[in-house]
């Protein structure tokens, strides 16, 4: 049996190289590489590992032919383009707290050098100057931080800067009273923040909400003599608005780590005396680089080997235990999706799951995408559980999740109902001793298993109906394993489902259909897991 493949696209610890290998791996680190031998060897590889050197842009994607997962090592994704991966069904990873420390610690050494102007001094000293009266700073103790971002860089520079003895505010959206409490912060609006605080400092991803968050008109809102520093994300300081109120004394002072155009060269900004400017070194220590590529080879052997997934930007996220909990519920939904999957001929116009009994308050997302992607499956030609709720939204099918709270006869009931220009279609199921089973089809009920090869028929509920169905069953050489059968009222419109042994001949399809009373007669297949 042949080992997937990954590829370590960028420098990187050694470590990396050594979980790869002792996972089973064939990892493959060729140093680096020119945009053109990168596609010309993509195409063999399955997984993908990298910092931010390598761009990851769809004509990389083209030719990752055999491209399951790309993993970086470190928490930004400037460099990877996300919606193209998650398009061509590639998850993309991250490692958010490997380089947490390091990143949080270096904030804090921008802080201390800004305020007792560290860099300068010793530049000063060592050109044999003695100005000790030019490097007047301040003390940090007492001052006021505040956090752009609370998460988890953010919370840990406010314990850090909570030790030194400076009160720290926060605004952050997602910031809860409750855990502002527990980090011993004050949660305010941006505009409280601007105008109050001493220090500034950003702890936030690059969104188009973050973009120049601090722009001119926050800048212009800040303190007199106030400073800012930012180890996050280059382009969230409009650098040209900083170097004016740098400029003209309004800020005492910045720290940046990032910046609008890496790497950055000739920036207006480093002509100024009042910047710390360092080459995007949150990261960089020994510590912190051995950490992010033990996760990242981790997370990736767990995908490729297992599909275990963690720190996804683009797919749900499942724990171990999860992973075991939703496991059967997982197998319910690929049935039902598939089901009405391989029924489905028009285009879907709408897709309803609904979720009850001890569903509720589970993590469903995982389940909701497994029922997409089975329905989608016979549908596209390349659809897998990364794109498949982006399949959906290029198809313009309306994807609903709802909850059903109300009291069941069974213990759990996951209901997919669809809608074309046509027609509708629905179908639940449960588990019965963590078996899958279909319990209702059309608002008719019946409780049947699904096999791997299944006849779906329509009928008329008249006497007669089922003789004929074995009978044609017989003369096409079909084997009956098990029948269920269901109906709407007596007279009325009635259902079969039969698990059979093989699959079926098309001819024996159109004896059954063209029976008095039958109305439709379907081959499903459900392959073995």
């Amino acid at each position: 049996m042949n080992k997937p493949k990954v590829l370590i696209a960028d420098s990187m610890s050694g470590m990396a190289l050594k979980v790869f290998e002792e996972r089973g791996i064939e990892a493959v680190q060729p140093g680096k590489l020119s945009v053109e031998e990168l596609h010309d060897m993509i195409g063999e590889f399955a997984g993908m590992a990298v910092r931010s050197a390598t761009k990851v842009t769809p004509e990389l994607l083209a030719h990752a032919t055999k491209l399951k997962v790309v993993g970086r090592a470190g928490i930004g994704v400037d460099n990877i383009d996300v919606p193209a991966c998650t398009k061509q069904g590639v998850v993309v990873m991250n490692t958010p707290f490997g380089n947490a420390i390091t990143t949080a610690e270096h904030t804090m050494g921008m802080m201390l050098a800004l305020a007792r102007h560290i860099p300068q001094a010793n530049q000063s000293t060592q050109a044999s100057k003695w100005e000790k009266s030019r490097f007047m700073g301040i003390e940090l103790t007492g001052k006021l931080l505040g956090l752009i971002g609370a998460g988890n860089i953010g919370s840990i520079v406010a314990q850090k800067a909570i030790g030194y003895g400076l009160k720290v505010q926060a605004y952050d959206p997602f910031l809860t009273e409750e855990r502002a409490d527990k980090l011993g912060v004050r949660k305010v609006d941006l505009d409280e923040l601007l105008k109050t605080s001493d220090i500034i400092s950003l702890h936030v991803p690059k969104t188009p909400d973050t973009t120049k968050i601090i722009d001119a008109t926050a800048l212009n809102k800040m303190k007199k003599g106030s400073m800012v520093i930012n180890c996050a994300r280059g382009g969230l300081i409009d650098e040209a608005a900083l170097f004016v109120a740098l400029q003209s004394g309004h800020l005492r002072g910045a720290a940046l780590d990032v910046y609008e155009v890496e790497p950055a060269k000739d920036n207006p900004l480093f002509k100024l005396d009042n910047i710390i400017c360092t080459p995007h070194l949150g990261a960089s220590t020994t510590e912190a680089q051995e950490k992010v590529a033990v996760q990242i080879a981790e997370q990736i052997s767990d995908y490729v080997l297992n599909d275990a997934i963690s720190n996804a930007l683009n797919a749900p996220s499942l724990s171990g235990e999860e992973a075991k909990l939703l496991k059967p519920y997982l197998q319910l939904g690929q049935k039902l999706g598939s089901f009405i999957g391989q029924l489905t001929k028009d285009p879907l116009k709408s897709l309803t799951i609904t979720y009850g009994g001890e569903l509720i308050g589970t993590n469903t997302t995982p389940l909701t995408t497994q029922i997409t992607q089975a329905l989608l499956e016979h549908h596209s030609s390349f659809v897998n559980a990364v794109n498949a709720r982006e399949v959906a939204k290029d198809r313009n099918i309306a994807l609903t999740e709802a909850f059903n709270e109300g009291k069941d006869e069974y213990p759990c009931r996951i209901s997919v109902a669809i809608e074309t220009e046509s027609s509708k279609r629905s179908i639940c199921g449960t588990l019965i001793q963590n078996q899958p089973r279909v319990i209702d089809v059309k608002g008719i009920a019946l409780e049947s298993k699904l096999g791997e090869h299944m006849l779906y028929i329509t009928n008329r509920d008249v006497p007669g109906v089922i003789g004929s169905i074995g009978n044609t069953a017989s003369q096409c050489g079909i084997n009956i394993a098990n029948l269920h059968l269901g109906r709407a009222e007596s007279g009325g419109n009635a259902i079969a489902l039969l698990e059979i042994d093989a699959t079926p001949e098309q001819s024996a399809l159109d004896q059954l259909r063209a029976q008095p009373d039958i109305t439709g007669a379907s081959y499903l297949h459900f392959p073995l897991s």
